[in-house]
């Protein structure tokens, strides 16, 4: 492990732990657990033994929205004491210049991630199913919270959330096709315009009122406590608020069946034979939402064109070297 990681000063930034984390004194051991192409994630082990997670955006090509840590900090502090499950924040950074970016800390939540089918190994069907439950149970949970009583209802527009994330993405794909560069030597991004265009034809109209859209929500970024109910919810760089079918049905594109060639994981926890299908995990939505489901087709072909867009940006920034020190 190196004393300073990628995106992390450590004089600056340990001075400013020791003064603002006094449960948490130093030194202080940064171990680098989340790096991709997006927010960089670090477990942080303080010289008493106790731990927590620092969180910061990439080091280059940065979102302004998918990247602002305070937007994050403020999301997850104002769910403390409802029904979702979230880490408990510790504090947050906003001097940029300290690391170049800024920062929050939140408590670590030790449990069981379920990130690759190998990660299954062993659950029963039962297991499965109580991981399944407790996974609808906990995105209900969020597209039905008062956000004028948790103090989020000012976080974003609460009309048309359709075309504004298919203007929102298509600009990033705007952007990177003007930016130009090695980055993007040979990529042809026609395509995204063509469907773009056929997806902003066709937005269907609003089946629910808006609702707290996590926008990557997966057993990927959720921490299971040992019976495999949820214990906390994570990364919530995406949240605005939105249309909770559209939220589902992007988290319904992960769930991966057995068989299935083309997915958005490499290797999707659901395709492990003990969890069910996709169509149940559907039902199981509708029963505990009260929402009937609309449009799927529509929402599929908008969910796969957004995941085009982000894994864009993604390779941008990667082969820009902006991903905790992977360069491609």
């Amino acid at each position: 492990m190196s004393t300073e990681p990628k995106g992390i000063a450590f004089e600056k930034v340990s001075a400013w732990l020791e003064s603002a984390l006094p449960d948490y004194p130093p030194p202080y051991e940064f171990d680098l657990i989340a790096a991709g192409g997006s927010n960089l994630t670090y477990k942080v082990t303080a010289g008493n033994g106790s731990r927590f997670v620092l969180r910061r955006p990439p080091v280059t090509a940065r979102v302004a929205t998918a990247h602002d840590m305070q937007r994050e900090y403020r999301i997850m502090s104002a769910l403390k004491n409802t029904a979702v499950p979230v880490p408990a924040m510790l504090a947050y950074c906003s001097e940029v210049d300290l690391s170049n970016g800024e920062f929050y800390c939140m408590e670590l939540v030790d449990g069981l991630a379920l990130r690759e089918q190998i990660d299954c190994e062993g659950m029963t069907a039962e297991q499965c199913a109580v991981a399944t439950e407790s996974l609808v149970d906990a995105q209900v949970a969020f597209h039905q919270i008062d956000l004028a009583a948790v103090g989020l209802s000012d976080m974003a527009k609460h009309d048309g959330y359709l075309e504004r994330q298919l203007k929102r993405w298509n600009q990033q794909i705007v952007s990177l096709g003007d930016q130009g560069g090695d980055q993007n030597a040979g990529r042809d991004l026609r395509l995204f315009a063509e469907l773009h265009a056929r997806l902003s034809a066709s937005v269907p109209e609003s089946q629910q009122p808006p609702g707290l859209a996590h926008g990557d929500y997966r057993f990927d970024n959720c921490i299971l406590n040992p019976d495999y109910t949820v214990a906390a919810v994570l990364d919530w760089e995406l949240c605005t608020i939105g249309d909770p079918i559209a939220d589902f049905v992007w988290s319904l594109n992960y769930w991966a069946e057995p068989g299935e060639e083309l997915t958005w994981l490499l290797s999707p926890p659901t395709r492990y034979p003990a969890f069910v299908g996709r169509q149940a995990v559907i039902d199981q939505y509708c029963e505990k939402s009260g929402i009937e489901l609309g449009h799927l087709d529509w929402y599929h072909a908008f969910s796969w064109w957004k995941q085009a867009c982000i894994v864009e940006g993604v390779l941008a920034r990667l082969r820009q070297g902006g991903g905790g020190g992977m360069k491609v």
